[in-house]
């Protein structure tokens, strides 16, 4: 027996799992599978920006992760035995911005999240389950899984990891750069005599080679630059405890310890044959310096979705799925670069101020590393996220982020005009009054008569004034 479904997920890593939630959310229906037997428990990725803090806002995953992580907006330099800098006017200079800084919580808790979300949507993932073979057809694919199904959908979505089944079967070229740069990585509850603080810590010794992450709970993270695939965590603790002299450190309990070598690539096609599409390390790896892997994951899965969405359920053009590759795959190329001139400066360095050129770097791409800097659009409002801000009814305060929705573009209108043209049934109004007026809802944000067309994923896609925003939804309706 076939199975039918729009959307095929392959892999249930965090963007999978979230393209399938997405899915769900918009009343498409998804299946997805995954060979683990489980969500992931420990490792990997530690970070969500401030830019995937607000799309969790935007589908109420938010307020479930935020009491779990630690707050930091903070890195710090340790040369010489003390503090040589300490920095975080990135984060304060962001504008329409209210979560300043990142939320250090383990990869594990957001897959955990997402995996109990879909199984009480009665979209589980199918685990212990790998592909036997793909076919297109006219329908789109049908898919052949190991145990057996068969599994007839409209999409599919690789979202599979680096070493993707979906981009090797659909013979999607990626070439990986190698920089001959390796890391330990170590996750533990720590013994230590070094004042902890909830900051990042770049520590200077021959080279910035050593990392301290805060994280949630009891543990922190520390990145070990070794450049040898052959090391113990001995050796790599005996690093840790060189660059920290006159401190020492030792584990209590170590909870993870991983290597990896730095790999470079963003494949050439992320939308293949009008029916496959590639997202997250399927189609970008780079390295971990700057947190970007994991948050420029999500943000693939925020900005396909909906688009599958207006194209299955409203009827838009199949011309609009070209656009994510041709959003997305720019971005992944600015993550690549970020990432390879941080973890470069870590190893290279012309005057032997590694962790000061570091931090600087940091300071100079804050645009990518923070999130809020991603724009699709050259110039002007148009392509850029619309700014976060608060609302109030009286005493009661709320956040703009909180009342749009996903599933929906949103008409969001700044002014006490009424609204007297009919709105299509695929857009969300949020009108905002300006604040003397005391009306529901009111805020003093710097817009006065304007309305902003703004997409699922909080992108602005046109603006005008507010005796003229009808012409905003005849663009939308020629392409929706």
């Amino acid at each position: 027996m076939t199975t039918h479904t729009d959307i095929l997920i392959v892999g249930a890593g965090p963007v999978g799992l979230m393209c399938a939630y997405l899915g769900q959310r918009c009343g498409m229906s998804t299946v997805i599978f995954d060979k683990s037997e489980e969500p992931l428990q420990v490792g990997r990725a530690d970070a969500l920006n401030a830019r995937t803090l607000q799309l969790m806002e935007l589908v109420d995953l938010f307020d479930e992760l935020y009491p779990l992580g630690k707050q930091c907006n903070t890195s710090s330099v340790w040369a010489d035995g003390k503090f040589a800098s300490r920095q975080s006017s990135w984060w304060e200079e962001l504008q329409g911005c209210l979560h300043k800084h990142f939320l250090m919580i383990g990869q594990s808790f957001v897959e955990q999240l997402l995996d109990k979300k879909l199984t009480e949507m009665q979209a589980a993932v199918k685990r212990t389950t790998t592909i036997e073979k793909i076919e297109l057809n006219d329908e789109g694919c049908l898919t052949t899984l190991s145990n057996g199904e068969t599994i007839q959908s409209r999409y599919v979505i690789g979202a599979d990891g680096s070493k993707s089944f979906i981009r090797h079967h659909f013979k999607i070229p990626f070439h990986i750069i190698r920089p001959q740069i390796i890391w330990a990585v170590i996750d533990g509850v720590l013994d230590t005599d070094f004042p902890k603080v909830p900051e990042i810590i770049v520590f200077q010794a021959e080279t910035s080679d050593v990392a301290w992450i805060p994280r949630e709970g009891d543990i922190d993270r520390f990145y070990i630059r070794m450049d040898t695939k052959d090391f113990t965590m001995e050796e790599a603790i005996e690093k840790i405890n060189n660059a920290m002299q006159p401190h020492t450190l030792s584990f209590k309990e170590v909870v993870w310890f991983s290597q990896f070598s730095v790999k470079e690539s963003v494949a050439e096609n992320f939308f293949v044959h009008d029916r496959v599409f590639l997202a997250g390390d399927a189609c970008h790896v780079h390295s971990v310096n700057g947190g970007q892997g994991l948050n420029t994951g999500l943000a693939d899965a925020f900005n396909l979705m909906w688009k599958l969405n207006m194209v299955i359920k409203h009827n838009a053009p199949k011309s609009l799925l070209q656009s994510y590759e041709n959003e997305r795959k720019p971005v992944a190329q600015s993550v690549i670069e970020t990432s390879g001139k941080l973890v470069r400066s870590t190893k290279y360095s012309d005057n032997g101020t590694h962790a000061q050129d570091y931090v600087k770097l940091v300071q100079k791409h804050a645009g990518n590393i923070t999130g809020m800097g991603i724009r699709y659009g050259k110039d002007g409002l148009e392509g850029t996220r619309i700014p976060d801000f608060e609302m109030y009814d009286g005493a009661k305060k709320t956040r703009l982020y909180t009342l749009l929705d996903y599933t929906k573009f949103n008409l969001v209108v700044f002014g006490d005009g009424k609204l007297d043209f009919d709105v299509p049934h695929f857009v969300n109004i949020v009108q905002i009054h300006p604040q003397e007026s005391q009306s529901f809802w009111a805020t003093d944000a710097p817009y006065t008569n304007q309305a902003f067309l703004v997409r699922p994923d909080s992108y602005i896609e046109s603006t005008a004034s507010l005796d003229q925003c009808a012409i905003l939804f005849e663009g939308l309706l020629a392409t929706v």
